[in-house]
């Protein structure tokens, strides 16, 4: 992939950022959705690439954009797979609460999973703990390996989780194990790739949520030389029958790092929409408005912090006002 490219995906990311935030706190998370969508949408059509949705808002029939199979940029460009979430934290952003993001994942044509929608089991972990974790060993067992991966007592280690009843046994078993607790309401991706970063606070990402939010935290975790590994979780016959579709005979299959994402090249962007623990969230001053993102590169190794100021008169057509 082309090194410009990193900086293309920022304008998109900051776009989507950008449409999204007016909706903070308004209750609305479709409109916050859609606005991001269509930010997002808008600002590929601008990019030189050759792209293809492989994760996006849903098969062509669901989406009427970013669906999975559509075409993005303006072609001639680098071949591409894609993966996005426009806005990574709907009801964050209907609330007005933490971590929203705007998110992008890009890979070389053929190097991204094309992980179906339904349900992932996943554990997660920064530069310190990779190869010291096993999604298959006791929870126990792997809040001691990253205490000691890290040097800290495992009283002093924090692991995310998503806030939901189906966590009850998990949490049970951290609080147990005398680790800390950070419970989030929405929002994984940010949990998994804030494990890259100490400032963040964030040790571990453990339970279960969404397999393509599993990618595109791998990709992000590839760049940052973390690790991501993942179950998928059918709950009905019709996702097992997809299982089976992928070539997935082996519903315990695990998957890596390079499961995820293969090859030796990669890119992500995230977006702050609301405040969080990496990015700070758009802030609206009259006629301009900031952003914070975080671009990175897995061949490189190089990660961006990019504060961004933008002036709303210039941008009609990427703020949407509600």
């Amino acid at each position: 992939m082309e090194r410009s490219l990193t900086m293309e995906l920022v304008r998109v990311t900051e776009a989507a950022a950008l449409a999204s935030a007016r909706w903070m706190g308004r209750g609305k998370k479709e409109e916050a959705d859609d606005a991001a969508t269509t930010a997002m949408r808008t600002v590929f059509d601008t990019i030189p690439m050759d792209g293809t949705v492989v994760i996006g808002e849903g098969e062509m029939d669901e989406a009427p954009m970013l669906y999975i199979g559509e075409k993005l940029g303006m072609g001639g460009g680098p071949v591409v797979d894609v993966a996005v979430d426009p806005l990574e934290g709907t009801s964050i952003v209907a609330n007005g609460t933490w971590n929203a993001l705007a998110v992008i994942a890009m890979a070389d044509r053929g190097n991204l999973l094309h992980a179906p929608d339904m349900y992932m089991k996943k554990i997660a972990v920064g530069p310190e703990a990779v190869g010291k974790i096993d999604i298959n060993a006791s929870v126990y067992d792997n809040l001691q390996a990253v205490a000691k991966a890290k040097n800290k007592a495992i009283e002093d280690i924090v692991a995310v989780v998503l806030d939901r009843p189906r966590h009850a046994d998990l949490i049970k078993e951290i609080r147990q194990a005398g680790a800390r607790i950070k419970l989030i309401p929405d929002g994984d991706v940010a949990g998994a790739v804030n494990t890259a970063f100490d400032h963040t606070g964030v040790d571990i990402l453990l339970g279960t949520g969404g397999a393509p939010e599993g990618v595109l935290a791998a990709v992000a975790l590839k760049c940052l030389g973390g690790e991501i590994q993942g179950q998928l979780v059918p709950s009905n016959e019709e996702e097992r029958k997809r299982c089976k579709q992928m070539g997935i005979e082996d519903l315990n299959k695990v998957f890596y790092m390079e499961d995820f994402c293969s090859g030796d090249d990669a890119i992500f962007a995230a977006s702050g929409v609301t405040d969080g623990e990496l990015l700070k969230g758009v802030q609206y001053k009259g006629q301009t408005a900031t952003t914070q993102t975080v671009v990175m590169r897995a061949k490189s190794g190089t990660v961006r912090f990019i504060d961004g100021k933008h002036s709303l008169k210039k941008k009609p057509n990427l703020v949407l006002k509600p």
